[in-house]
């Protein structure tokens, strides 16, 4: 076949296909321009998943009659003009490609009435070739129907799922369209039926409310506010922890007012939950990040769904550092929820305890020695004795169940902690703070500790011997089968720390060539900081728990172990009230 020109319509139905992906796409981009055209209310209705209608109509500016024909020209905007307008655009459509992408495909009409005149215009566009304009009544905005979608491209149209999956992505991308311009009044009908009613959000109430409506109303209760500014800007709500799911479908990222799904943005954040996330789960989160203009490439995808930073690792470690800064405040407190709730039945039926999503981890190791931080009974006791009650949201301890929990009260009711847990979470984080300071405080031994592990495993650990010398470990081979250690971290003085650096050698055999976001060196640290906690059946004293409880309320992550499993739960007075049918 001989090298040729191709006919305009045919270049024009290539053209759609990177724009035009599905239904949901068309309503992408006609709300898009009336959210660009300053629109205060989108109307969207839709018939058979898109396929047989998709209307859009807003109250915005309008489209000047003089104008309209250029409208559906290919690369015919009044979003820029010239090459740097296109390096700071902020306006969602730019490409002025939509409208003649549409109208390639599908039969087109837009009626419009610019501001300022007196009489609306209408102009119809079929298989890519539009009709005079002619005058027609209309308020001051825009109205664009799309009727018969893909119905000169049966290529296309094969590939189109069923009405309901249509309208399923359309509805997903009206939530987020919502949620990105809150202050815009939203309404989507489905085959003449109400599906989604959204008032305009003027003030933090009805933001709330708005959210509700989209994510559900138990999301901001289980989430904590951020909002960080500086040269970059990043605001929104985080799920808690133990608000995570088994899905990403709770997520959303908006780059100044734009939706978008970019792999950098949710690798940042992933990495700011590294260590208080159980394994499977993913977090929830509404997130909006604003940069200037000239540092983000919006063009880098047909869809404008993906962006280009011009610093990436700059953007990545902002936002890793805001989350991670915004989840360290997750220590047990009165204003945080607890890490896991008790749910009391109605009265007059079983009660029970809503289990969660996992299972406590087996303890390996036996670690026979008092609390690390603990100098004493007495100095504990002292500790729990100088802070008021109500500074203690874990309250005074009374004992120990079954050598797992331990069992406090304070003064609004109730609480268990996972003793291994709690202090796992400590250990990780003191392990954390003395990797990242500049002299480890260590204690040499007077005679070295062999430890014979297999020579793989010896292998391993000295691959990280850096990482262990940072925190205190002085490691040598003694043979290929047998490690010298000469000084451990003053923390783990009185430890069995020779069976643990044989539990943390097995235990970096099994993952290693796995994949990590936060690499080896915190691996290690949570690793050690797991094999060295308290374990089950270790008997505390109560200094030993109450000094335990006071260490939790003032180290941050405190409510889960860096495994992401909670490290305590509470009963309130009123659910043991209930519990127990008092006052009726």
């Amino acid at each position: 076949m001989p090298i040729r020109v191709l006919p305009s319509a045919l270049i024009d139905q290539i053209a759609a296909g990177e724009v035009i992906e599905r239904a949901a796409s068309v309503v992408k981009e006609l709300a898009e321009n009336a959210l660009d055209a300053g629109a205060t209310r989108i109307d969207i209705d839709i018939e058979d998943g898109g396929l047989q209608l998709i209307r859009v109509r807003d109250d915005g500016r309008g489209i000047a009659r003089a104008e309209l024909p250029l409208a559906i020209e290919r690369h015919a905007t009044s979003k820029i003009a010239t090459l740097e307008d296109l390096a700071a655009v902020m306006s969602l459509g730019f490409r002025g490609e939509a409208l003649p992408s549409i109208g390639s495909i599908a039969r087109l009409r837009i009626v419009t009435r610019a501001v300022g005149e007196e009489q609306g215009t209408e102009l119809q566009v079929e298989g890519g070739r539009a009709r005079m304009p002619r005058p027609a009544a209309h308020p001051p905005g825009t109205t664009v129907e799309v009727r018969n979608l893909f119905y000169n491209v049966p290529a296309r149209r094969k590939f189109v799922r069923t009405a309901a999956t249509e309208f399923s992505h359309i509805a997903r991308l009206t939530e987020r369209l919502a949620l990105a311009a809150p202050a815009v009044a939203f309404r989507l009908r489905h085959n003449e039926r109400l599906i989604l009613e959204l008032p305009g959000a003027s003030d933090e109430r009805a933001l709330t409310a708005r959210i509700a409506r989209i994510v559900g109303p138990d999301f901001l209760p289980r989430a904590i506010a951020i909002e960080e500014h500086g040269g970059l800007s990043l605001r929104g709500w985080l799920g808690l922890p133990t608000a995570s799911r088994a899905s990403t479908d709770l997520q959303y990222w908006f780059v100044n007012g734009r939706s978008v799904r970019d792999r950098l943005l949710g690798n940042a954040v992933r990495l700011g939950y590294r260590d208080v996330l159980y394994h499977g789960r993913h977090p929830a989160y509404i997130l909006e990040l604003r940069i200037d203009p000239q540092l983000v490439d919006v063009n880098a995808h047909p869809a404008k769904l993906e962006l280009r930073f011009r610093d990436s690792r700059a953007v990545h470690d902002y936002v890793f550092h805001a989350v991670e800064r915004a989840l360290a405040g997750t220590r047990p407190s009165e204003s945080v929820p607890a890490a896991a709730t008790l749910t009391l039945a109605a009265a007059g039926q079983s009660t029970g305890a809503t289990q969660p999503l996992w299972a406590n981890a087996p303890v390996v190791n036996d670690v026979d020695r008092q609390l690390l931080w603990l100098r004493g009974a007495a100095d504990a006791a002292v500790l729990a004795e100088a802070a008021p009650q109500e500074e203690r949201p874990l309250g005074t301890a009374l004992g120990q169940l079954h050598g797992l929990y331990i069992v406090a009260q304070n003064s609004a009711g109730l609480v268990i902690v996972d003793m291994h847990a709690a202090h796992e979470r400590v250990l990780y984080e003191q392990f954390k703070l003395q990797y990242e300071g500049a002299a480890p405080a260590m204690q040499r031994l007077l005679e070295p500790l062999a430890i014979h592990c297999a020579a793989a495993e010896i292998e391993l650990l000295l691959e990280h011997e850096a990482d262990f010398s940072r925190l205190g470990f002085e490691l040598a081979r003694l043979a290929p089968d047998k490690l010298a250690l000469r000084a451990v971290p003053a923390l783990l003085a009185g430890a069995d720390v020779a069976a643990v650096i044989a539990e943390v050698a097995r235990d970096l055999g099994r993952e290693h060539g796995a994949h990590h976001l936060d690499g080896a060196a915190h691996r290690v640290l949570g690793t050690l900081a797991c094999r060295s906690a308290i374990h089950a059946r270790r008997r505390l004293s109560l200094p030993e728990m109450d000094a335990l409880l006071r260490q939790m309320e003032r180290t941050d992550r405190a409510s889960q172990c860096n495994h992401g499993r909670p490290t305590w739960t509470r009963l309130s007075l009123p659910e043991l009230d209930q519990l127990f049918l008092r006052g009726r």
